[in-house]
């Protein structure tokens, strides 16, 4: 199975200056755990997770204050639709990460979590006992 046939392609797509809270109300309104982060003066494709918001409040930092661009990450991990899904596990359990941004084109086309993974695999792997 590919990525193509996991991936998300619901993409959410901010800005460097929204706050986290912003973020997180538009990622818990489209029930995704990531966001990719457009920047049009640095020309680069990040990636904000829940993670990312979870950390900025865990340190004592406002929401309402916090920009993306402060907690986004920029050395992006990409996907192609074309690589297999034990290549996209393989790439999150090296980068220790849980989300990868899918690029066709160099055009976000979707993102893939570990979830978005597990959901293929698990009727075809699951085995219950009798």
């Amino acid at each position: 199975m590919l990525v193509r046939d996991a991936m998300s392609t619901v993409v959410l797509t901010i800005g460097p200056a929204h706050t986290l809270r912003q973020a997180a109300a538009l990622m818990s309104a489209r029930h995704v755990g990531a966001a990719v982060v457009l920047d049009p003066d640095v020309g680069g494709i990040g990636i904000l997770t829940e993670r990312d918001i979870l950390n900025s409040v865990a340190l004592g930092q406002n929401p309402d204050t916090e920009r993306t661009h402060a907690h986004t990450t920029n050395e992006v991990v990409f996907a192609a639709p074309t690589w297999t899904l034990e290549a996209a596990a393989g790439a999150m359990a090296h980068g220790g990460f849980r989300h990868l941004i899918v690029l066709e084109r160099g055009e976000p086309a979707g993102i893939v979590s570990v979830r978005d993974i597990i959901r293929c695999w698990a009727p075809a792997r699951q085995q219950i006992p009798a």
